[in-house]
């Protein structure tokens, strides 16, 4: 089925994303360890995911923790060096399909706060057709209403949609639904599919 357009995730695809080697970098192994054992901070996160305000939820859940209150808000005071660096190669692949005039759609679990801030940072984030962040709609993969959401916006029908994520569980929801899809572990393997499907030439996939 020709696909019409075509889906990224952003974080671990666009963005790194992984707040335990940020930590690691700055308050070392051992305590990232057990502040990470004692404090559900990717809980915490998905609070803000879900819409929750960014800085009220961070700041309160280090008042949870007044042992690790310092910690806890530099997920908040520096959450720009836990989303960094940008994946190069997959940045270059959005854009060549936009300049290909094939439509690109950012689906996300994002903050609202946070997304606007990143788009500061990463002006790609502000060159996608449309996009589908889990805090302005209120839902998050891999759920599937916003998958719904999704496919009622936009109006392409599901299996005309190509999808790629980092996360199994996000593909395998999207699969269900018809869409195409690409299980992301890099960008080479996401370059090679965008020219499988005939998206992008090899030159254009570099």
């Amino acid at each position: 089925m020709p696909i019409e357009a075509v889906v990224f995730d952003i974080g671990n695809v666009l963005i790194e994303w992984q707040p335990e080697r940020y930590y690691d970098k700055v308050i070392g192994e051992d305590r990232r360890r057990a502040m990470f054992a004692e404090v559900d901070l990717h809980g915490m996160n998905d609070l803000v995911d879900q819409g929750h305000h960014f800085t009220d939820t961070i700041y309160n859940w280090a008042e949870k923790y007044p042992e690790w209150r310092d910690e806890i808000r530099m997920w908040h005071d520096n959450w720009i060096e836990l989303a960094a660096p940008e994946i190069p190669h997959s940045v270059r692949l959005q854009r060549a399909l936009r300049d290909k005039r094939i439509p690109v759609f950012a689906l996300t679990n994002f903050g609202v706060q946070n997304f606007d801030y990143a788009t500061t940072v990463y002006p790609f984030l502000n060159e996608f057709d449309r996009q589908y962040v889990s805090g302005r709609m209120k839902l998050v993969k891999p759920h599937v209403p916003i998958y719904e959401m999704v496919e009622a916006d936009c109006g392409v029908p599901p299996e005309r949609l190509l999808f790629t994520d980092d996360r199994i569980d996000n593909i395998e929801t999207a699969r269900a639904r018809g869409w195409q899809t690409h299980h992301f572990t890099g960008a080479q393997g996401w370059a090679d599919r965008l020219v499988s499907d005939g998206l992008l030439t090899r030159g254009e996939a570099v």
